[in-house]
């Protein structure tokens, strides 16, 4: 009895010593909520932050990655405000930490500047034009929509993946050791049917989301604000290759929508087509390295540079 309570004993200190390392070396126990939204489809929880892999992320009462948003007063009141709004790339993700995030490097290169961050994991088109119905455009100056090739092709907006996809937790884990059993060793749960009917989405996809670019366009508009449209390319789209055939005909399509709209519009695809490493500019097929971040903030701050200074 008494080698049965020491190895117990033994076990339940093991146990402890490893959820305490999973927690503060790695964030587990501690990950980013969602909320669900009929009309947005998710929003990364207000008001929260967290450590995941080193990595801090912090999100604010509007569901940005960004510090709190304080009401203006004559005390305080940036000279420009920036909204930028887009998907994991602008998010950033679990692994990038908050001063490194595509919205920090550009408040960086400027005095006086606010750059706030509206965005989420797997986001399109539709998702974004949906929050700035919500929320409005924060009484920016400028708003710069960063999309991918892919989210020419998003699906619409939808809650289904909120509490049952791993990806999009809605409450904490009781222990970190049950997140990385549920997340790495367990096979991941079935979404429902619904679910996979809205991935085959039929119909103009990339129709209905160029006119949620175009709406967005006229809420900044609007709003008297700038408006950016930025277009990353996939990183089998860079080099040889190149585009598939139909990504060739859907970025044409969004080439039309701009010109016909008179859009600042910036498509990164021929800059990336003279690096000598294209790997180097990409963590993965889609998301930029800190080197590419570095490309894509000078773009968007080079476009700055030409009303800012005014």
């Amino acid at each position: 009895m008494r080698w049965i309570l020491l190895i117990s004993a033994a076990l339940v200190v093991v146990l402890i010593w490893v959820e305490v390392g999973l927690r503060s070396r790695f964030g587990f126990g501690d990950p980013l909520l969602y909320v669900a939204d009929d009309e947005i489809g998710y929003l990364l929880a207000p008001n929260q932050t967290v450590r995941r892999f080193g990595n801090r992320i912090s999100i604010n009462q509007y569901s940005m990655r960004s510090a709190a948003i304080v009401e203006r007063t004559a005390e305080r009141s940036p000279s420009v405000r920036v909204l930028m709004v887009g998907d994991s790339i602008v998010n950033g993700g679990w692994w990038t930490d908050q001063p490194e995030v595509l919205s920090e490097q550009v408040a960086r290169q400027w005095d006086g500047i606010e750059v706030l961050n509206a965005s989420a994991n797997s986001w399109g088109p539709r998702n974004e034009l949906a929050y700035l119905k919500r929320f409005g455009c924060f009484e920016a100056q400028a708003i710069v929509l960063v999309i991918n090739t892919d989210d020419l092709f998003a699906t619409t907006p939808s809650p289904l993946v909120v509490g049952r996809d791993r990806n999009y937790p809605d409450r904490k884990p009781l222990l970190a050791l049950i997140e990385v059993v549920q997340r790495y060793l367990l096979p991941a749960p079935k979404l429902p049917e619904a679910w996979q009917k809205i991935q085959k989405e039929g119909g103009d996809r990339v129709g209905a989301n160029l006119e949620a670019i175009r709406q967005i366009q006229a809420i900044a508009t609007q709003a008297n604000a700038r408006f950016l449209l930025l277009l990353t390319p996939l990183l089998r789209e860079v080099g040889q290759p190149g585009s598939r055939e139909y990504e060739i005909v859907a970025r044409q399509r969004l080439l039309a929508l701009a010109q016909a709209n008179q859009s600042s519009y910036i498509d990164v695809l021929p800059l990336f087509n003279q690096a000598s490493d294209p790997k180097a500019l990409y963590r993965d097929h889609i998301h930029l390295s800190p080197l590419g971040n570095s490309l894509l903030s000078a773009q968007i701050s080079q476009w700055m540079s030409q009303w800012i200074n005014q």
